[in-house]
């Protein structure tokens, strides 16, 4: 279902849907006219003195016009710069009244509406979605009480302890100065002196270094709050919190290489894949988790759960599920929605309050701070995708972009002429928690601050054998990139601390020198729930690519396709050219993609279609055995059916068990190649190969003759 029909449904329109429907313009059978309003009878030619002569400057339409277009572009965000975003809901579970006196958080009955801002961090606004990078996941739920911001990344720490070392890191990681290169990568030297010189930075390079920094999808992608906030009940009682966004999909990867190749065959591929789920009412859902702990336990931990380059393990503090979200709308216009949308971390309402955590403290300046000049003055609350839903009375006046029209002449507290009007609500009105500050002024960290190791540790000994080789394969790329050696040397002797095998395996691959001694903190326990092997597995909206030509089997096509649509599986049918193909029964399927417009790193799975004339063209097509070679390199799932599997073993798949003349119809399952011979019904294979798929990759593949995605 596309925008239009959704809002044509009759669907009951929320709040903040409501409140917007007064900025929506299509302009269908309409007249141009400038912006005051004024018909305008050309917009083709400007005006001139003659046919050929020159332009007069009273053309009030083509000055407007055109100046209208150079001012178009506003500063892009310096960090987060590309983005997109998607409408939706929340709904809590159950009243949350014993934590927390936030209006939002009580009745279930309630769809808060919310807007959510995916982005990468490092690159440019026309850099790819694919690059290993942090993913911003920015939440703006429009409250009774006024808006919420829960400005979250896709992993829960970040690279260092204290905002005022913000500008360093992103300064580092950027492209670097003297030759804007490279772009939306930390594969250079200033990243890696930057990491080197400032070892709080340990456990996050291990979490960008993991598959979590190239997620398949927006939709496959978890959300953590980073900081430590508090939640504050109608009692004045204060726990600490972590905000968690879980998604139902569960969370998953790319591998480098898909992520490499889509940059280039698809650089909008995280956007295409949101905006095309909820276009066809995939909706992504995501449960929000939360982490709490009685201020008497502030202390309680072998962390300091102020320290934002650490997590909370949920095996020690468990993540409670308090409610879901569902995105069910896409933008109407990216400029006006995703691009002036702005989040501030210090954007709160009653029942949220603050912790000392440096990091938050430093965030509460900075984002209003950049929204002032990004979106040109202190009247950015009053675009509409900012507008909150509750009224707004207070006494700002004027700036730049001012929209509201505020009558009297009195703007300015306390007032007799007005009856002190707008009054403080003293009951209702914010209040922030009364944390009890004595100390003296210093510029120092806390002792507990020190530990920059442990988790590090602790996050490699969660890894299982393939998501460890993954983060050593990144390590050779990222730091393999580093043109200074005495950079590289530093980096093994740095991640020596964290664990004596990874360094060697990091020296081995960059050509260094291993470690002197055996390194490494001591720590053995792990944390399972950062694993992604544990997360949810289903093959629900994933895609595949139906491999086929003129003389495909149409019964066995069918069946298997039918299955994989009926388990919510999307699929397309790929040939060497775009149009119709004709079955071996005269039917026909038409091919919506060709090599051209598609690539295996599109899709989730690959199945061949039996059928000998499609298979016999198959087998000359280059591009057919790369999709098959390519899906086993990188893990996925592989079908072929009757004369199907020819192409696998043409295309250098190979170490797996595979059906062949002999074996009836048995179907074959072996690390994630399904395949059946001379079988009539394709039922068993389907739910098969619908099982491998839900799987998302068959990691045990990797090392078969030597090949590695990575």
């Amino acid at each position: 279902m596309d925008n239009q029909s959704q809002q044509n449904s009759g669907t009951p329109k929320d709040p903040k849907d409501s409140q917007l429907e007064n900025f929506r313009v299509d302009h269908k059978n309409t007249k141009l006219t400038t912006d005051q309003g004024v018909k305008v009878s050309n917009t083709d030619d400007s005006l001139k003195a003659g046919e050929r002569g020159p332009t007069l400057m009273e053309d009030f339409h083509f000055r407007e016009k055109m100046t209208h277009f150079d001012h178009e572009r506003i500063p892009e965000r310096v960090v987060h710069a590309r983005g997109f975003g998607a409408h939706g809901y929340f709904q809590v579970y159950e009243p949350m009244t014993e934590l927390t006196k936030a209006k939002f958080l009580q009745d279930p009955s309630v769809k808060t509406p919310v807007f959510v801002r995916f982005s990468t961090v490092v690159g440019s606004r026309g850099s790819a979605d694919t690059v290993r990078d942090v993913r911003g996941f920015a939440t703006k739920f429009y409250t009774e009480d006024g808006n919420y911001d829960l400005v979250a990344n896709n992993i829960p720490i970040f690279f260092i302890q204290d905002a005022i070392k913000f500008p360093d890191v992103v300064h580092a990681i950027k492209p670097e100065p003297h030759n804007e290169i490279p772009q939306a990568s930390a594969a250079h030297d200033t990243l890696w002196d930057f990491v080197v010189s400032n070892t709080e930075t340990a456990h996050m390079m291990m979490w960008l270094l993991s598959d979590r920094a190239i997620p398949r999808s927006f939709r496959m992608m978890e959300g953590f709050g980073v900081n430590t906030f508090r939640l504050v009940n109608d009692q004045g009682q204060a726990r600490f919190v972590k905000f968690h966004w879980k998604p139902k999909l569960g969370v998953h990867s790319l591998t480098w290489d898909e992520a490499q190749k889509l940059a280039g065959k698809d650089p909008d591929f995280h956007r295409k894949d949101l905006w095309e789920a909820i276009n066809m009412g995939d909706y992504p859902e995501y449960e929000l988790g939360i982490q709490i702990v009685e201020e008497k336990d502030e202390f309680a931990f072998d962390f300091d759960i102020l320290d934002p380059t650490k997590f909370w393990p949920e095996e020690v503090v468990p993540v409670k599920l308090i409610g879901k979200m569902t995105l069910n709308r896409n933008q109407d216009n990216f400029f006006a929605e995703t691009e002036q949308v702005a989040f501030h971390t210090g954007n709160v309402v009653p029942g949220i309050d603050f912790s000392n955590d440096p990091l938050l403290q430093g965030r509460l300046f900075s984002y209003l701070d950049t929204q002032l000049l990004r979106l040109g003055g202190p009247n950015f609350h009053e675009i509409p995708i900012n507008r909150p839903v509750a009224p707004v009375n207070n006494n700002q006046r004027d700036g730049f972009h001012r929209m509201s029209i505020d009558k009297g002449a009195v703007s300015y507290s306390k007032n007799s002429l007005r009856s002190n009007d707008p009054k403080p609500d003293e009951m209702n009105g914010y209040q922030h928690y009364m944390e009890k500050v004595e100390a003296q002024k210093v510029r120092m960290r806390s002792q507990s601050f020190q530990d920059h190791f442990s988790q590090a540790t602790l996050f490699w000994n969660s890894m299982t054998p393939a998501e460890k080789q993954h983060i050593i394969k990144a390590f050779h790329f990222e730091v393999g990139n580093v043109k200074d050696k005495q950079i590289k040397q530093r980096v093994v002797e740095m991640f020596n601390n964290v664990d004596g095998e990874l360094a060697k395996e990091i020296a081995k691959g960059l050509g260094m020198n291993p470690p002197a001694n055996p390194g490494g903190t001591g720590v053995t326990k792990s944390s399972p729930a950062v694993s992604q092997e544990n997360t949810i597995k289903m093959a629900q909206t994933r895609k595949v690519a139906v491999l086929a030509e003129n003389g495909f089997t149409n019964k066995e096509a069918v069946e298997v396709i039918n299955a994989l649509e009926g388990a919510n599986i999307h699929v397309d049918i790929v040939s060497k050219n775009l149009g119709m193909l004709t079955g071996d029964d005269g039917e026909q399927l038409e091919a919506n993609k060709n090599y051209a417009t598609s690539s295996e790193v599109m899709y989730d799975a690959v199945y061949v279609v039996g059928g000998q004339q499609s298979v016999t063209t198959l087998l000359t097509h280059k591009d057919a055995k790369n999709f098959i070679s390519d899906a086993f390199l990188h893990a996925k799932p592989i079908g072929a059916t009757n004369e199907g599997i020819d192409l696998l073993s043409e295309a250098d798949v190979q170490g797996v068990a595979i059906a062949d003349m002999e074996s009836g119809s048995a179907v074959f399952t072996d690390m994630g190649v399904v395949t059946v011979r001379n079988a009539s019904d394709f039922s068993a294979f389907a739910q098969e190969f619908i099982q491998a798929i839900s799987q998302h990759r068959h990691w045990m593949r990797e090392n078969i003759d030597g090949k590695m995605s990575g």
